[in-house]
């Protein structure tokens, strides 16, 4: 799939640099400290949650009476995490009004199609396989971009 950011990726990725604020769901510390580090290497701001009940609050989803609702541009959460899963959290974030136009990624360290499929389906943007790599987050920004535009 050719998504006009090819070779020319730099350019591609200038333009989002200064905007781009990342939820970072995940469970497992030493995953979510690894995809927050490779976020901030691709010149991302990024804010971690440790869950996904976590993640809703943040994204003032959680209780009624807040009033500090954090703006992000994409949510990036694991699949399997304890309570609320990423599937739960990808759709609580489409049923919300407010939040149905953030882009969400699923992660996973299974590649299960049936998986995959029901979560693209519910509106997730992508399906990515764990250990997110620098490639593919500059890969989500270039496609992140060619959606905006």
């Amino acid at each position: 799939m050719n998504n006009g950011c090819g070779s020319g990726s730099e350019s591609c990725l200038s333009s989002m640099e200064e905007e781009l604020h990342v939820l970072a769901v995940d469970d497992n510390l030493i995953d979510r400290k690894f995809l927050e580090r490779i976020l901030k290497i691709s010149s991302c701001k990024v804010t971690t949650a440790e869950n996904g009940l976590r993640a809703l609050e943040y994204l003032g989803l959680g209780d009624p009476q807040q009033t500090n609702v954090m703006k992000v541009n994409l949510i990036i959460t694991d699949y399997c995490m304890p309570g609320m899963t990423g599937f739960e959290l990808l759709k609580k974030v489409k049923e919300s009004s407010n939040l149905k136009e953030v882009p969400v990624v699923i992660l996973s360290s299974e590649n299960i199609p049936t998986r995959i499929n029901k979560c693209l389906a519910s509106g997730a943007q992508m399906f990515m396989q764990k250990p997110l790599k620098l490639s593919d987050v500059e890969k989500l920004k270039c496609h992140l971009l060619n959606c905006r535009s």
